[in-house]
């Protein structure tokens, strides 16, 4: 008898240092899971701060390219107008005054325009 008092004081105390090594695991792997997931929020906060940052900035320069864009079909346009001639004789006539051959200039003055 005396050896089976042995072998259940070994089983309970082998159950204690399992309990108590399962338990030091479980903290371990807890403490562990806590960095990790620290570590993965901090990342994900510090990259959405950076992720909003370079919207910001794709947004201004698209704007900036749309401008661009719009100002390269507004002289586009401009220089497929100075290709024609009329358009030129009436930019002649506007600015300088400038008129064709035997064509007879009717001026009308201010006054005048401001009766109708």
């Amino acid at each position: 008898m005396p050896t089976n008092s042995k072998i259940s004081n070994n089983s309970k105390s082998s159950t204690k240092n399992g309990s108590v090594s399962a338990k030091r695991r479980l903290r371990l792997w807890m403490t562990l899971m806590v960095l990790f997931l620290g570590w993965a929020g901090y990342t994900y906060v510090s990259q959405s701060g950076e992720i909003n940052a370079k919207s910001e900035q794709l947004a201004q320069r698209q704007a900036s390219r749309d401008a661009n864009e719009q100002s390269l079909n507004q002289l586009k346009y401009e220089i497929n107008r100075l290709n024609d001639p009329e358009y030129i004789g009436q930019i002649a006539m506007k600015k300088y005054g400038l008129y064709k051959p035997g064509e007879i200039p009717v001026r009308v003055s201010e006054s005048e325009a401001e009766n109708d």
